[in-house]
């Protein structure tokens, strides 16, 4: 008898083989775009970023800051610039004196954020670690 965790298992492995066969070349060249997004929005101040600009929408560079207890106006910089990369955040310069910088998520970066929260909430919900 085929149990229910049986058949998870089975499409569990289904979609890992589908995963790795259709990255094969990425592999090959030693480029992995799913390790480099997950790097760049999996790390302390990434998600930070993420969800802030998830919540907030549009925020300036000292909003952001403000909202993020302990980051670095470097380590922001910084983080912005590796989200703006991988196509997360979208930074908006407007034509004012002095110039004003907008931050905000670009639409696959508020996908991005919908999946981060649903992994986050799954954890805080079945981590033995939190209990």
């Amino acid at each position: 008898m085929v149990t229910k965790t049986d058949l998870q298992q089975v499409r569990l492995k289904k979609k890992i083989g589908n995963y790795y066969s259709n990255t094969k070349p990425f592999q090959e060249s030693g480029f992995c775009p799913t390790k480099n997004l997950l790097s760049a929005s999996f790390d302390k101040w990434g998600l930070f970023c993420i969800f802030n600009l998830g919540y907030f929408e549009v925020l300036r560079f000292n909003e952001l800051k403000n909202n993020i207890d302990g980051i670095s106006s470097r380590m922001l910089t910084v983080t912005l610039k590796k989200l703006e990369e991988h196509d997360i955040v979208k930074r908006e310069v407007l034509p004012e004196a002095p110039p004003r910088v907008e931050y905000s998520l670009t639409v696959f970066g508020f996908t991005l954020a919908n999946k981060l929260i649903d992994i986050s909430s799954w954890y805080i919900e079945n981590s033995k670690l939190l209990k």
